[in-house]
């Protein structure tokens, strides 16, 4: 027996496709966040930095973390049409984290396009929303999964407008491993950067790597090079021992530093409520970084501690396997920026 013949919620929703009208969101009046775009689909760095920097930012560069689409509409019934050029599948991770797409609309949490379980590269899925009138609706991209094209489709006679500009233009700029690329949230809207953005109404680009993200001086220099309103540095886990952590971690910050004089810039060790003798290292050579940048004269730079992050809500109950976050552990990360974040962005 199958579960959908137990319970009708599991099963795949059907829908028909008579009368919507579809639009590739890579267009105007909708906007897409965080990502580049060429013919071959969506990716978040230039081929030239990810391939400079290791074969897996090269293949993961791909994969959609941090993007969204924004706009406004007044339709009640939005069809999603998505190709995708890859699919990540985990026996920790839903597939609605690593393949589907969260809508909010308002800030408020309406649905996931649920992509099929046993799908291979498209698929369509639809939402329901409220009659409420316009209002402005942000969909997040997958987190594991690489996008080529995306289409939305909307019923005939109804309106579809630009949103507006978020109060943050700047992006504030996350770089990191497998934790800052999103894994594992239960669905994309539930990433820590992607909940700071929506509370902050912030431009946010997400340069998280899984496992990949080890300090290469190619990616602090070209984040170095970017305009942004934030930095969050958060690689503790990619590098490959304690000892390469040292080497790499305070030169760089520096690099950011040098072309980013006042930005604020948050170091984080990784989230780990349970630390082991190892990851104390890790976390005091972080910490490091932070403290002589302050006996350096820095005034825009701010320790956050991995250890205590989940221990204020949740401890180890905030990962799935003792290493990523679930919902409740990326809810606990995105608390314990966002003051400080907040802090940093409406001065």
């Amino acid at each position: 027996m199958r579960i959908e013949t137990v319970d009708g919620n599991f099963a795949a929703k059907m829908y028909n496709e008579d009368g919507i009208f579809f639009f590739d969101v890579s267009r105007e009046p909708f906007t897409v966040h965080g990502l580049l775009r060429d013919e071959g689909g969506y990716y978040r760095l230039p081929y030239d930095v990810a391939s400079a920097a290791n074969e897996g930012v090269k293949f993961l560069n791909q994969h959609t973390a941090g993007g969204r689409v924004r706009f406004r509409t007044d339709a009640c019934r939005i069809v999603l049409r998505a190709h995708l050029r890859s699919v990540t599948r985990m026996p920790h991770f839903s597939l609605t984290g690593s393949a589907g797409f969260d809508l909010y609309s308002g800030g408020v949490y309406r649905g996931t396009f649920i992509p099929p379980a046993d799908f291979d590269s498209d698929y369509s899925s639809e939402l329901t929303l409220p009659d409420e009138g316009m209002r402005e609706i942000t969909i997040h991209f997958p987190l594991y999964s690489g996008v080529t094209l995306l289409e939305l489709g909307f019923p005939a006679g109804c309106s579809v407008e630009k949103a507006a500009d978020y109060a943050v233009k700047e992006p504030v700029v996350y770089y990191g491993s497998s934790i800052t690329q999103g894994g594992c949230a239960s669905r994309p809207g539930n990433s820590y950067q992607n909940i700071l953005s929506r509370l902050l109404s912030c431009e946010q680009i997400n340069l998280g790597f899984s496992g990949s993200a080890k300090g290469e001086k190619c990616m602090a220099d070209y984040i170095a090079g970017l305009s942004m309103s934030a930095f969050v540095m958060d690689y503790d886990h990619n590098a490959p021992d304690p000892v390469h952590l040292e080497k790499t971690h305070e030169p760089f910050f520096k690099a950011v530093r040098e072309k980013h004089p006042d930005l604020p810039v948050f170091i984080l060790s990784r989230p780990q409520p349970n630390p082991n003798e190892e990851e104390l290292i890790r976390r005091d050579t972080v910490r490091k970084t932070f403290e002589n940048a302050l006996a350096n004269g820095d005034k825009n730079v701010y320790f956050i501690d991995g250890t205590q992050i989940m221990n204020v809500f949740g401890g180890d109950s905030g990962t799935v396997d003792n290493a990523h976050p679930n919902d409740l552990g990326f809810y606990c990360m995105a608390a314990a920026l966002e003051p400080g974040l907040r802090a940093a962005l409406y001065k």
